[in-house]
Parts: structure tokens; C-alpha cells; sequence
């Protein structure tokens, strides 16, 4: 039972560092484009041919 009083505090200190985290990378621009990074895959590289 004495574990409770040593869970309870680590956890709240773990969703305080979880929460600073998030606002922190919603500060630094981390989600400002999700789809860019994803379709640009897709596009042509004609400046670098394949060596095949």
C-alpha cells in the first residue's frame, strides 16, 4: 500500500512532462504541414538519373 504514495506522484509528474512535450512541439511547428512530407514521394527527381 506504501507504493501508492511513491505511483501516484511519478505519474502526475510523467502526464506533466507528457503535456509540456505536446505544447512544446505544437510551439516548434512540428504539425504545421502534415502532407507535404508525405506526397513528396511522389514526385519526379529528373535531376538525378538511376544508375540502372
Amino acid at each position: 500500500m506504501e507504493i501508492i504514495f511513491l505511483l501516484i506522484p511519478l505519474s502526475l509528474l510523467l502526464v506533466g512532462v507528457a503535456i509540456w512535450a505536446f505544447f512544446w512541439a505544437t510551439r516548434s511547428g512540428q504539425f504545421d504541414d502534415l502532407d507535404s512530407p508525405a506526397l513528396s514521394i511522389l514526385d519526379d527527381d529528373d535531376d538525378n538519373p538511376s544508375l540502372d
